[in-house]
């Protein structure tokens, strides 16, 4: 069929079944995307590395690197790229993704490092161009949400996916190019049918402000409108994606040390609840049209994920919950306050404060410092905590980001409820 008439049939579809479609085709993109980033993880790679870190250790801070480096690229990138020319861009990079792993797989172990860094060079724009076809919608929060889900659920099954093909005799280094394949004809197909959603429309548009591309000069005039906000925001965000990104990469080695290394399917049985529990939470702030209040709404969930990260811990060492417990109440914590940051929290602060712009700018810089993060405390805990295990130093991370990010993530929402009120205040004359 046609991508003109696929586009004629998603616009006449309208309303409730329009937003199904695009949830779903959203979804369906990113989640296959995972399947080229993170089955690898699933493999242990017991052998020495190099630079003082263990092999896995290397490889996961060379993939980051390279999925840091692409959020840099993005912000230029996915910002500028034109609506016609968005859906090959997602496709060739996911191309570029698969090639990478195919070297992982063929080369000796110094270009296998190379080649998972080259591996999360293109990934890191992948979320920016979904969600492009998705913000500066009426339902949007509902929309972004469900992406959300996406890589909650994905980051786990991927994983059981890949720990399934290593049961069936699958080298561990051509584990990751093969499962990426398993998921390549959906994702392209689930890409192709995203691109023919129609855009916005003008309804969207004045409840939620136009989202143009943003050049040069309105990412500067964005950046000196909100750069105090913006910096605690960024520090909330870095802690959250090292911690977020340490759970995922050493998921495997954390239910070890917590008893559950024969436990079958066990990223899938935890991850499952998480995204369910994220996706009924967030789909919820819908309810608020008024731009200020749904605005207050998006930091009250995010300020409560922050708040359960510590009181699961607590639980954790008091011995009220059990370690399955222990890490769905973490990711869902990390994820409730995670979440909008990749998504719909600078929806709203940009129909809030009546910015016309496109909300993937703030996210990918945001992102591009977060990955950073994640970077630094990989090494952190190789290089100067290596006595302290992986369970040990995890919790510690922790309690540090529930306290820390509670703190500088109240200044935030202080600052940006005042400024939207103030917006709100001039528009009314």
């Amino acid at each position: 069929m046609e991508s003109s008439r696929v586009k004629a049939l998603l616009q006449r579809a309208g309303g409730w079944r329009l937003n199904l479609a695009a949830s779903l085709l959203a979804f369906s993109t990113y989640f296959c995307m995972y399947a080229f980033r993170k089955p690898f993880a699933a493999g242990s790679y017991d052998a020495p590395g190099g630079f003082g870190l263990d092999l896995k250790t290397l490889f996961v801070v060379s993939q980051v690197l390279g999925y840091t480096l692409s959020k840099y690229l993005g912000i230029k990138w996915v910002s500028e790229v034109t609506r016609a020319r968005r859906v090959y861009l997602l496709i060739g990079l996911i191309a570029a993704a698969e090639l990478a792993l195919l070297g992982f797989a063929l080369l000796p172990r110094g270009g296998k490092v190379v080649a998972i860094f080259m591996n999360g060079l293109p990934l890191g724009m992948i979320w920016g161009l979904v969600v492009r076809y998705l913000e500066g919608r009426r339902s949007s929060d509902v929309l972004l949400s469900a992406l959300s889900c996406s890589f909650i659920l994905a980051s786990g099954v991927v994983k059981d996916v890949g720990r399934w093909l290593l049961t069936l005799g699958v080298a561990e280094y051509w584990m990751p190019a093969l499962a990426g394949l398993l998921f390549l004809p959906a994702l392209i197909v689930s890409a192709w049918l995203l691109d023919a959603l129609p855009d916005p429309n003008a309804a969207d548009a004045a409840a939620r402000e136009a989202r143009p591309p943003m050049g040069a000069a309105e990412r500067a005039a964005f950046g000196r409108q909100f750069l105090f906000g913006l910096v605690l925001l960024l520090f909330v965000y870095l802690g959250l994606t090292a911690f977020r990104d340490f759970r995922d990469n050493f998921g495997v080695e954390l239910f070890q040390e917590l008893g559950y290394a024969a436990e079958p399917a066990i990223f899938s049985k935890t991850e499952l609840p998480v995204a369910l529990l994220v996706l009924v939470v967030l789909s919820s702030l819908v309810v608020f049209h008024q731009r200020v209040a749904g605005l207050i709404a998006v930091f009250a969930v995010m300020l409560g994920g922050l708040v359960l990260i510590g009181a699961a811990t607590l639980g954790l060492d008091r011995g009220w919950v059990s370690g399955q417990v222990w890490m769905i109440c973490g990711g869902l914590g990390a994820y409730l306050a995670y979440v909008p940051f990749s998504s719909f929290l600078f929806d709203r602060i940009m129909a809030a404060t009546r910015f016309a712009g496109t909300a993937v700018f703030a996210v990918n810089v945001l992102d591009a410092a977060g990955y950073t993060g994640s970077v630094a405390m990989q090494l952190y805990k190789d290089l100067v905590a290596g006595a302290s295990t992986r369970l040990a130093f995890f919790k510690t991370v922790s309690y540090t980001l529930s306290v820390g990010g509670t703190l500088l993530l109240a200044g935030a929402a202080v600052y940006f409820i005042a400024r939207a009120r103030a917006s709100e205040a001039r528009a009314w004359g």
